[in-house]
Formats: C-alpha cells, structure tokens, sequence
C-alpha cells in the first residue's frame, strides 16, 4: 500500500467520526488539510457541515 491510499483511509475515518472531535482537533485538522488549498476550504466546510450538523460553530469571540 501506498501513502496516498493510508492517507486516503485516514481522511474517510477522520470525516466519519468528525463530529465526536473536540472543537481545536476539528479546527487543527482543517488548517492543516487545507494549507495551500484555499480555494477548496468552503467545499470542505460544506461537506463537514452537511454531514455533522452539529459542528457549525458560532464565530469565535476576539
């Protein structure tokens, strides 16, 4: 097996259980997956946010 297909198995289990993940995992994950990728963070939101409702987080107060 190749890395791509370990990172491929990775990211499914990470999507899957994406809505059990403390808030900084979730947020960790995200940035780092998108580093470099900007053009594809809202598909990304939107898939996440579409299959666990519950992770639309209010904005963060500054």
């Amino acid at each position: 097996m190749d890395d791509n297909r370990f990172a491929e198995l990775l990211g499914n289990a990470a999507i899957g259980v994406w809505g059990d993940m403390p808030r900084d995992i979730q947020e960790a994950l995200f940035e780092t997956a998108m580093r470099g990728h900007d053009d594809l963070r809202h598909q990304l939101a939107k898939l996440l946010h579409d299959r666990h409702p519950r992770t639309e987080h209010p904005p963060r107060p500054e």
